[in-house]
């Protein structure tokens, strides 16, 4: 990866990609603004469209706002390019931090056994299917330390430029990190906090389909199936 050499600036950097997201970004803003002041930080919002249809309506002045071309892989690698801070935050538009998220990663890095890691999650519903859905997921990550990316993973940026970024590929670029991770033979924590994540994936294809769909296209990657030719399936009806 191509990064402009100098002394980091900041404690962390929040890395945000983001397409057709101006509904909600400016919250998401407002909702960081308020993590540990004890903390430096920088917000970056990456645009998948070239346009700046989100990026356009951010009123806070101090976030760094910029275009990628689209795919969360490439954009959320283009926000790390840009980035100045010691640790890497990659967090979905539509998922929240627990209170003191910062103080809480600071701590569990002091390990420099671990090189990054993410925390539990929770979804943004009161249905009892995705109550269970939570929960296995926390479970999930806990036993085989591959967290996805909606449970904001986070990572040292050192460790992160080392080890190539995320693969620039159309789905899968959060497990593919991992993977990547556990053959380096290193160690990543899961907080037991949880970020809170928007239901909508599941609400507008189904939460029983979309379970049932994101499962096989998983175990269809494990096999070795191109992301490529899986993406064909996941936005069929996402």
């Amino acid at each position: 990866m191509s990064k402009q050499q100098g002394p980091n600036q900041y404690d962390f950097s929040f890395i945000i990609p983001v397409l057709n997201e101006a509904g909600q970004i400016n919250s998401l803003i407002e909702h960081l603004r308020k993590q540990n002041p004890e903390s430096s930080y920088e917000i970056i919002v990456v645009d998948g469209d070239p346009q700046g249809s989100t990026v356009g309506t951010i009123q806070d002045k101090d976030v760094t706002a910029i275009t990628s071309d689209k795919g969360r892989g490439k954009q959320m690698n283009a926000g790390a390019a840009a980035a100045c801070g010691e640790i890497l935050i990659f967090l979905h538009a539509d998922t929240t931090l627990p209170g003191n998220a910062l103080g809480k990663i600071n701590q569990a890095l002091h390990d420099r056994d671990y090189v990054g890691g993410a925390f539990d999650l929770k979804i943004d519903s009161d249905r009892l299917f995705l109550k269970y859905i939570s929960v296995r997921a926390s479970l999930r990550s806990r036993w085989n330390r591959i967290p996805y990316g909606d449970q904001a993973i986070f990572i040292r940026e050192k460790y992160f430029d080392q080890i190539g970024g995320f693969k620039e590929i159309p789905l899968m670029e959060d497990v593919d990190l991992m993977l990547r991770i556990k053959k380096d033979i290193k160690k990543i924590v899961i907080l037991p906090d949880k970020v809170t994540t928007s239901a909508r994936r599941w609400e507008s294809d189904g939460a029983l389909y979309t379970t049932i769909r994101n499962q096989i296209l998983l175990r269809l990657f494990y096999l070795g199936i191109s992301p490529h030719r899986l993406a064909k399936y996941y936005w069929r009806r996402s």
